[in-house]
């Protein structure tokens, strides 16, 4: 048996971690609203969702559609990760969101609202070949999936592998509160719901993306909220006001002493493979490949200084 104290980061580039993982903190932005798009930006979240969905009654639709394009290729955002949350899948606009979207290279994922069964993201996902063809577009986009119904919730097992696009889960609580007739839309009360979409993503091998949290404000209860997300295993959270980015990000980043404890596990395993050792002991605690994972994780989340999920 090998005992070993190492340090944390020098490990990274030999890990084989992906170190493009989901984000911490996407910020959703009315569509069409310039100013708020642009101070979006400069606010620090990982990911920008340009929300289409409810971008305004059926005849602004087009009209936020033209605007958030128009912005898109006037702003030329890079750095950071934009995703549009389209119309449903059946509505009358949802054709020409996607079409818009395979047409800007800044877009990088596409949000589906209203997800019931794997024949919606299937649907998606054949449009998306011929849009992105006729577009010629140099990468495919990505697909991200919110979870906002009971039938999406009992058909999330055919859901999460009805396209190789699909990047993420999204669990969407107010639609989600509406459908169940739950009078909760935060709290330990979610906690069943929480592990199902979580399970299901892991199985798929997708990220897990908390939903907004019912107030906009920064308090001990949305901190709470967001630190419960995150021991849980989610990748991130969603907001709808800046003012919670920071408070997010901190909740998925891991602290120095979770940082240097993974390190440690890493460099000894690592070590002990080259001693040709059978087992290894870190901290006292006896390591094997499912704590390696978590610890690749880790240092994976610690190491993102920029926002690179694509």
């Amino acid at each position: 048996m090998t005992f070993v104290s190492a340090t944390p980061l020098d490990v990274f580039a030999d890990s084989g971690m992906d170190r493009d993982l989901a984000p911490r903190c996407c910020l959703s932005v009315s569509g069409g609203d310039a100013a708020e798009m642009a101070e979006a930006l400069e606010s620090g979240a990982d990911e920008i969702v340009l929300d289409l969905e409810n971008s305004g009654p059926a005849s602004c639709k087009t009209e936020a559609r033209k605007r958030v394009f128009q912005w898109l290729r006037a702003a030329e955002p890079l750095g950071i990760g934009i995703a549009v949350l389209v119309n449903p899948p059946r509505s009358a606009w949802c054709h020409a969101d996607i079409e818009a979207c395979a047409s800007a290279e800044a877009v990088r994922s596409i949000v589906v609202p209203k997800v019931e069964n794997a024949g919606d993201l299937a649907f998606v996902d054949r449009l998306l070949d011929g849009v992105e063809a006729a577009h010629a577009r140099k990468d495919q986009l990505r697909v991200q999936a919110l979870i906002e119904t009971a039938s999406a919730l009992a058909k999330l097992d055919e859901i999460v592998t009805a396209t190789p696009r699909l990047r993420s889960l999204i669990l969407g609580y107010a639609d989600l509160a509406a459908s169940l007739g739950s009078r909760t839309r935060a709290g330990t009360a979610w906690l069943p719901v929480q592990h199902q979409l979580l399970v299901a993503a892991r199985a798929a091998g997708i990220g897990a993306i908390d939903g907004p949290f019912l107030s906009v404000a920064d308090d001990e209860d949305f901190a709470a909220s967001a630190e419960h997300a995150a021991r849980l295993g989610f990748d991130g959270k969603w907001t709808v006001h800046p003012r919670q980015i920071e408070t997010i990000i901190t909740a998925f980043t891991p602290d120095q002493r979770e940082v240097a404890a993974a390190g440690r596990v890493l460099a000894a395993l690592a070590q002990s493979r080259g001693l040709g050792a059978g087992s290894v002991t870190v901290d006292g605690q006896m390591i094997d490949e499912a704590v390696a994972a978590a610890a690749r994780r880790t240092l994976g989340r610690a190491a993102r200084s920029a926002p690179r999920w694509h």
